[in-house]
């Protein structure tokens, strides 16, 4: 009877895990087809066709099309792969930033007391104030969105790594490697950096769709992406003069659409989390 149960179990689990390997390969392949069909697209699509302006939507235009007839699909597939091209390079900065600093305070006291007062000041001032106001200093456009967004998004995830470096500097085995007169660098190459790859994997994608919101938020005020480039924010921001006039689809698609590939992201983020760590695995 025992064994019995213990195999259902092992079935469950088994099952739990492969689930969870679906999902993820499933929101894999959405993502990179949303990428890979905003290259691959046709550009002809959205140019301005005055003939055809501010069709509903229809089989010919899956997403109608805008108020200078250019197909709504094809500009939100391309906003849609631009935002989570900008999303990549602030997401990869500031897991770098994160790693550099969390990895930084096991060099000493002093390093770890400098490094947390930096955390604590960064989160202390909502970062969406600060990317606004790094974007605006640096011009906007492509350059201040991206820094931006490297440059606000890295405290939490310093936290976390901060707190893992901590615990694994007080290991056992970190302790012996000092004694036999290991530097702090050698211990934090050898030691530290492969036990926290799974921290930084999984917070930089859960990072992810975070930047990817905050891009478009920035983008819809005017300090983001330059107005001429196919962003979902400057769609949303554009539509909104007409939405008055009935022309909901103009915000309605791209917004969903923007909500679906955050929420895929999450998805990788936690079942990822799930796999990766032991104590989630059962869950």
């Amino acid at each position: 009877m025992k064994a019995t149960l213990q195999e259902k179990n092992k079935k469950f689990f088994l099952n739990r895990r492969k689930r969870t390997l679906i999902t993820i390969l499933i929101a894999t392949i959405f993502l990179v087809s949303v990428v890979l069909a905003g290259i691959f697209l046709d550009e002809g699509r959205i140019t301005t066709n005055l003939t055809n302006r501010n069709s509903p939507p229809s089989l010919d235009h899956f997403f109608g099309t805008d108020w200078l007839g250019r197909d709504m699909f094809t500009r939100t597939v391309m906003g849609l792969s631009l935002s989570m091209g900008v999303g990549l390079i602030g997401a990869t900065g500031s897991a770098l930033i994160a790693l550099i600093l969390g990895i930084a305070a096991s060099m000493g006291k002093m390093a770890d007391r400098l490094i947390s007062w930096l955390i604590d000041l960064f989160l202390s001032v909502p970062h969406l104030v600060t990317l606004i106001l790094i974007a605006f200093t640096l011009g906007g456009g492509f350059k201040g969105i991206v820094m931006g967004l490297m440059l606000t998004h890295w405290p939490s995830l310093a936290r976390v790594i901060r707190a893992e470096v901590m615990q694994i500097r007080s290991a056992e085995y970190v302790q012996v490697s000092k004694q036999m007169g290991k530097s702090r660098w050698w211990i934090a190459l050898h030691h530290i950096f492969p036990h926290i790859i799974p921290q930084i994997l999984i917070g930089f994608m859960l990072l992810f769709p975070h930047v990817i919101l905050h891009e478009a938020a920035v983008t819809f005020l005017g300090l983001g992406l330059s107005p001429h480039e196919p962003a979902i924010g400057i769609i949303l921001s554009e539509s909104m003069k007409y939405l008055s006039s009935g022309m909901w689809w103009l915000a309605f698609f791209p917004g969903l659409c923007l909500l679906i590939i955050v929420r895929a992201f999450d998805q990788i983020g936690e079942n990822l989390s799930m796999l990766i760590d032991p104590t989630r695995a059962h869950d």
